[in-house]
């Protein structure tokens, strides 16, 4: 945007420009929020992780689904998309490449970017004051708009912040998650002498280790902490939504894992004991365990702390998105964070009208 259309004081601002800082703009505006009192704050408008490194990884979402997510807000404008993008080719009820999503979201941001005030640069600290929230921009982060301003103030801000893959210290060196969960890049890592460790039995566990079984490696050490779970399909619920292996990578597990294992794949439980037996022999490793919020300083809130069925933080600041998840409790009990585009857009149908009440 120009500089100078940059105000210092807007009602609302999100922070991110993933899918759920989409769904936030899309929403608020649907909701009846000016949408030029709304600021959009992201260094790059590029669909967030999803757009930028994730795009080559098999989703563990429905095709269907992803178009629902796209057409469930008004603001979005989607039903009108003069495009046809390939995931409308694509089986409804199966699985898909993120890539398929991603270019459609990448239409959908274009659109939201003309309606809002989009602000390319990142968020460094909030702090309240005045029943504003203070924002902190980093002026060189983003060298499109020099100018940007150093602070400006929402009354109130959704932060859709997104997460990053979890790390812990390792005596080999690392493959990093984006990295090796696209088979082109990870390519680039690994050869046919290689033995590499994989950490975890989750969806991206095991996408991983399927990638480089299909890559040549020499061999595959799997430590895992609990045997693999699979999603069940009910009349009208699923168990283990969140957590269980679904559509291709589901399937490619029971028959890979749980049925004929490769000879080049080796699992043991991650002990101590295990993990200095067979650590060794490894040339390099995957951890994919899991995710942690991506980090932003709030001024006398050293821990954010959120509510898990309303996303309210504090009054005027919100949470969102796979950064701050619901928590749902299925049929049987089991207690899990639901993340999903459609999932977060249903979420967001119930807690939106909350948050516009819950304000400063």
């Amino acid at each position: 945007m120009n500089i100078s259309n940059i105000k210092n004081s807007y009602e609302w601002a999100v922070i991110g420009a993933g899918p759920a800082g989409m769904a936030s703009v899309g929403k608020l505006i649907d909701l009846g929020v000016n949408p030029k009192n709304i600021a959009w704050i992201d260094p790059e408008f590029k669909v967030g992780d999803l757009g930028a490194k994730w795009r080559n990884v098999s989703s563990n979402t429905r095709v269907d689904l992803f178009v629902k997510f796209l057409e469930g807000i008004k603001a979005f404008n989607y039903k009108n998309c003069p495009k046809r993008f390939e995931l409308h080719d694509l089986k409804p009820d199966q699985t898909c490449l993120l890539k398929y999503a991603a270019d459609p979201l990448a239409w959908v941001s274009q659109e939201l970017e003309k309606q809002v005030n989009p602000i390319r640069s990142k968020v460094l600290k909030l702090k309240m004051q005045d029943r504003h929230w203070q924002m902190t921009l980093d002026q060189n982060h983003s060298s499109h708009a020099p100018e940007i301003p150093g602070n400006i103030q929402a009354r109130n801000i959704i932060l859709a912040v997104g997460s990053e893959p979890k790390t812990m210290p390792s005596p080999i060196p690392l493959i990093p998650m984006e990295d090796a969960l696209d088979k082109e890049k990870l390519a680039k890592w690994v050869d046919h002498q290689d033995v590499v460790g994989v950490f975890g039995a989750s969806h991206s566990a095991i996408i991983v280790i399927r990638l480089l079984l299909e890559l040549g490696v020499k061999e595959v050490i799997n430590f895992y902490r609990a045997p693999l779970r699979y999603a069940v399909y009910m009349d009208n619920w699923i168990l283990f939504d969140n957590t269980g292996l679904k559509g291709e990578t589901g399937k490619w597990a029971r028959e890979n894992i749980d049925g004929k294992m490769p000879e080049n794949l080796t699992r043991v439980f991650s002990s101590e004991e295990n993990n200095k037996a067979y650590l060794p022999r490894c040339t390099q490793a995957v951890q994919a365990i899991g995710f942690n919020r991506r980090n932003i300083v709030i001024e006398g809130m050293p821990v954010i702390e959120y509510n898990d069925k309303s996303g309210i933080i504090a009054p005027g600041l919100f949470g969102f998105g796979i950064a701050f998840p619901e928590t749902t409790v299925d049929t049987f009990g089991n207690i899990e964070s639901s993340v999903g585009l459609f999932k977060f857009l249903n979420y967001l149908n119930r807690v939106a009208p909350v948050w516009q009440k819950y304000v400063n």
